[in-house]
């Protein structure tokens, strides 16, 4: 068996990473791709490696001539790389796909090293590798019956999005006898360049083949690690996929989001509504996706006046923020004078102070709990002109009720300070839309206290960047419009909100529904040993751990053994005595019985 790696093209869509040097010359964690490549073939029973160049191939045959003597290596030059495609790079080694059975690559591909033995011993002469679609994929998919014979070849304007959950994309890895490229492939190939052209792709050629049913391709789906770099996304992508543990989670805690892009990970960092929005919501949002992409949203007038609709209060006591973080960062930029700041706490608000304005408390106790009266003994003897409560607490989850939440702001009232409460996961405490300063009536008669939500957390749309602070302060919030951008929430952020009322009813089942799983999933957690999870009114645990592995040791492994991403609280503020703490948010009864299993196969 020979393999035959295309390395001809140019990688435009990489700019400056392939000005002077073809794709496969990129460097993924500090090993270039041809090189992981080459070394991967070097331990398969090879007679030889061709390799077709073009964009700078001179560079690349000396670069690989100098590092891998010791293979075969046949070069083939394609001098019209530029005008060319991947379909006339593999016409240039047909006289070598007669002569031996084929391993075929292209050189863009870094892939674990278990796949190039999936294809050779599959089982069947010729196979093409495939992956189930996901979000990520572009490029060439196929459609395969139960007997895994490939059926039909779907190029890209062909693609329907409504037949994804049929499609697999190819890995770009076949395995190809002498015999089906002398008499089938080869034979079509030279004949689809005379009629349409040499600037097409080779899947074409087995599109065609396959069309009139003599293919005899198998395709063999697989679960390893690979991935296709086209573009600056692609090859971050890549470097966190197949970096080292320790490399892999820094660069997914840095990412602060964007998940999706890894297929199979659970989120157990970011802090979201499991249950809602339901089926019926996403459909009406879908319904409505191409005037929401093409028109304008509105401005502030319109979208203060549906987020006041939303929550119930008037318009003039609401601003609207794309996300609470853009709410975050104007109203303490705008702060004078000392903040109270509770720590550990969330630390978006603090870091947008000079630490020098900061008056900070510490909960003496290993739950981080603390009351109204604790913070009003503490504060009465620190001067401040402003305190922030985030209730309930993150990551603590503790919780002030209403009732003496109120004597809190009766008590800043009377020492001159403007109390800043953060309710974002209010409607998960155990008595719910009770708990909540949304209200016209207690905004009116407490016009120094300013009530910051995030959409994101507790209505499940991150994606959305939606979040309001509301006060009966009216020169404050007239202050903050104007310090946001005029249309700083988009269309779908709008049109959600427009739409909210009709699915009232559904947000508050979703509610009862996480309230009930928050429950079973601590029973659950209390049977993990050297796991202590605190109680919390939010939608997630903060947890001890208590059996001598430390809260990165602990990440490290479930990222690694399991792809689930937890909050390593080791680097938040607030944290004393060594002890180790992390944080795990509260998802469905499958994910969460998932990360318990994960946990007593770790710890127990």
């Amino acid at each position: 068996m020979q393999a035959i790696i295309l390395a001809a093209g140019m990688g435009r869509r990489l700019g400056e990473f392939t000005a002077d040097n073809t794709k496969c010359m990129l460097e993924v964690n500090g090993v270039r791709l041809i090189d992981r490549m080459l070394t991967q073939l070097s331990a398969l029973d090879l007679e030889r490696i061709i390799i077709v160049t073009g964009y700078e191939g001179s560079k690349l045959r000396q670069y690989i001539s100098s590092r891998f003597q010791d293979l075969d290596i046949v070069f083939i030059d394609n001098p019209v790389y530029d005008r060319t495609n991947n379909i006339y790079s593999l016409w240039m080694t047909r006289d070598y796909m007669e002569e031996d059975d084929t391993l075929l690559l292209e050189s863009d591909l870094i892939l674990d090293d278990s796949i190039l033995h999936e294809a050779i011993n599959a089982g069947y002469p010729n196979v093409a590798l495939v992956a189930k679609y996901q979000n990520w994929m572009d490029g060439t998919m196929v459609r395969i019956d139960d007997e895994q014979n490939i059926i039909n070849f779907i190029p890209k304007k062909s693609f329907r999005y409504e037949d994804v959950p049929y499609y697999y994309k190819t890995v770009n890895v076949y395995r190809l006898t002498k015999e089906f490229c002398r008499d089938h492939y080869l034979p079509f190939l030279e004949a689809y360049i005379k009629v349409l052209g040499e600037n097409e792709y080779y899947e074409q050629v087995l599109r065609v083949i396959t069309l009139i049913d003599t293919a005899n391709i198998k395709a063999i789906p697989i679960d390893s690690r690979w991935y296709e770099i086209d573009d600056v996304q692609d090859l971050r992508i890549a470097e966190t996929m197949f970096a080292t543990p320790e490399e892999k989670l820094r660069k997914l805690q840095h990412s602060f989001g964007g998940y999706w892009r890894y297929p199979g990970l659970l989120d157990f960092c970011y802090l979201v509504n499991p249950y809602f929005p339901r089926k019926r919501m996403i459909d009406e949002m879908k319904a409505n996706f191409e005037s929401l992409l093409r028109d304008y949203p509105s401005g502030m007038g319109i979208n203060s006046l549906l987020a006041g609709k939303y929550f119930g209060i008037r318009q003039r006591y609401v601003v609207a923020g794309n996300g609470a973080a853009e709410l975050i960062k104007c109203l303490m930029e705008n702060l004078e004078g000392k903040l109270g700041v509770i720590y550990p706490t969330f630390e978006e608000y603090p870091n947008r102070r000079d630490s020098e304005s900061l008056v900070i408390f510490r909960p003496d106790n290993d739950d981080f709990a603390y009351t109204a009266d604790d913070l009003m003994a503490f504060f009465s003897k620190n001067e401040i002109n402003s305190l922030l409560l985030v209730n309930p607490d993150n990551p603590s989850g503790n919780f002030i009720p209403f009732a003496d939440l109120i004597r809190l702001i009766t008590w800043a009232e009377g020492k001159g300070i403007r109390l800043i409460v953060d309710e974002s996961f209010v409607d998960f405490s155990d008595k719910g839309f009770e708990n909540t300063l949304l209200k016209n009536e207690l905004l009116e008669s407490h016009p120094s206290v300013c009530v910051m939500k995030s959409i994101s957390k507790s209505y499940g749309v991150p994606g959305l960047r939606l979040g309001v602070l509301a006060s009966g302060d009216e020169n404050m919030i007239s202050r903050m419009k104007n310090n946001v951008a005029i249309w700083n929430i988009n269309s779908f952020a709008e049109f959600y909100m427009q739409i909210f009322g009709k699915y009232e009813t559904d947000y508050a089942h979703s509610c009862a529904l996480f309230r009930k799983e928050r429950k079973e999933f601590h029973q659950e957690l209390t049977k993990i040993p050297g796991l202590r999870a605190i109680p919390s009114q939010a939608n997630y645990f903060l947890c001890e751990l208590t059996g001598g592995i430390t809260s990165h040791e602990l990440a490290l492994r479930l990222i690694t053994d399991y792809d689930i991403l937890i909050k390593d609280c080791s680097a938040k503020k607030g944290f004393h005595d060594g002890k180790q703490y992390i944080r795990i948010a509260i998802r469905n009864r499958e994910d969460n019985h998932a990360l318990c299993k994960a946990f007593m196969d770790i710890l127990g």
